[in-house]
């Protein structure tokens, strides 16, 4: 079952008015879509994007039975081109709530979860690019330890990487057990209540999908999709989204950087966003009933030139 993290809080700090026009960058199965509706107005909008085509097929049913739901099937990094496309200049609040989802992981034939045996897929639109088994049928052993090491912090990378490699001259990897059960093997550490998988599994996801490049073209063009007052509300999974997210808001709020000893005035910082509140997680009680929400975290800025 789904659930989706932090829904009051990041619905909350979303709408500012329930006329506004709003987009869910990454709809996944609704969660956050059907609060936001519930919130807006006969005369508020959301469009809801995603890449995933069985995410789109939930929410073009969605948008039959609601009149105010756009859907658009494509990535995040494509909202400039998608809302120049509808007219629609801009708006008053974008959410994302990063990483995979819990039907993606929750779905063996998508390839996500090491628990689960199944293809070696990891697409989030397994009908475009390609799959985790073939990037690493191609891959040389110091692209695999890189793509290990930067994305999953794994620090035994090398050695893993050194490992899918001599599999693989054996013979294919094209399940996740298989892959699940080279990396275990080779990982010297096992941490507590962490599978040896972890860390490889999330990098490769990553890799396979461009995650972060996603995000950081989103981030670069956020400004110019959000009225003044507009906000700016994401979801992080892993410390790599979150630092990238951090440091966006950061620098949008700092403004110019400017050595202190030039005197300048502060109107002409240059700042545009400004930062609500500090960093967000979930409660207790949410972990407790949900425990792939144990280490999500929410940021929230507000733009404001």
């Amino acid at each position: 079952m789904h659930e989706t993290v932090l829904l009051n809080e990041a619905v909350r700090a979303l709408i500012t008015k329930s006329s506004g026009s709003y987009i869910d960058g990454t709809f996944g199965r609704g969660g956050h879509s059907k609060a936001i509706l519930k919130k807006l107005s006969p005369e508020g909008s959301l469009l809801a994007v995603d890449r995933d085509p069985e995410a789109i097929v939930c929410a073009r049913k969605m948008a039959e039975e609601d009149s105010r739901l756009k859907v658009y099937k494509g990535l995040f990094s494509e909202l400039s081109l998608k809302t120049e496309a509808t007219s629609q200049d801009e708006v008053d609040g974008i959410l994302l709530d990063l990483g995979v989802s819990s039907p993606q992981l929750d779905s063996s034939n998508r390839g996500f979860s090491f628990i689960k045996n199944g293809p070696l897929d990891m697409r989030m639109d397994n009908s475009e690019g390609i799959s985790a088994a073939e990037w690493l049928a191609d891959a040389n052993q110091k692209e695999i330890e890189r793509v290990l090491r930067d994305y999953g912090e794994e620090r035994f990378a090398r050695r893993i990487s050194k490992a899918i490699v001599r599999a693989r001259d054996l013979s294919s990897i094209n399940t996740t057990r298989e892959l699940s059960k080279i990396i275990s093997d080779a990982h010297p550490s096992w941490e507590k209540k962490k599978h040896p998988a972890t860390r490889s599994f999330q990098a490769i996801r990553i890799k396979i999908n461009s995650e972060l490049k996603e995000l950081s073209k989103l981030l670069d063009s956020v400004l110019d999709l959000l009225v003044i007052g507009g906000r700016l509300v994401v979801i992080s999974f892993h410390s790599l989204e979150d630092r990238l997210v951090k440091r966006f808001m950061r620098d949008m709020s700092r403004g110019t950087s400017i050595p202190r000893e030039i005197p300048i005035e502060d109107a002409f910082v240059n700042r545009r966003m400004k930062l609500l509140g500090s960093a967000i997680k979930p409660s207790e009680l949410e972990t407790e009933i949900n425990p792939r929400a144990r280490s999500a975290i929410m940021r929230v800025a507000e733009k404001i030139n």
